[in-house]
């Protein structure tokens, strides 16, 4: 079973420009939790629910939800 994005290891935030998200990690934001905040932009939240993806328009990425298996 994965872990949610926002459980695991700090990492570079903006580093990747795709990143797969589950509902456990709703409400979205960008950059996430587990993101290192020094460099990066404003946190902003993000409308994932209805479409299933949404794209940060600070850093362009794109955050795809994935459905629990």
């Amino acid at each position: 079973m994965n872990q949610p994005v926002s459980s695991q290891k700090p990492r570079e935030a903006n580093a990747v420009k795709r990143y797969e998200v589950t509902r456990a990690d709703l409400p979205l934001h960008c950059p996430m939790d587990n993101m290192t905040l020094w460099n990066s932009h404003p946190r902003v939240f993000l409308p994932i629910e209805e479409r299933g993806e949404v794209r940060c328009p600070y850093c362009g990425a794109l955050y795809v939800l994935k459905e629990d298996d």
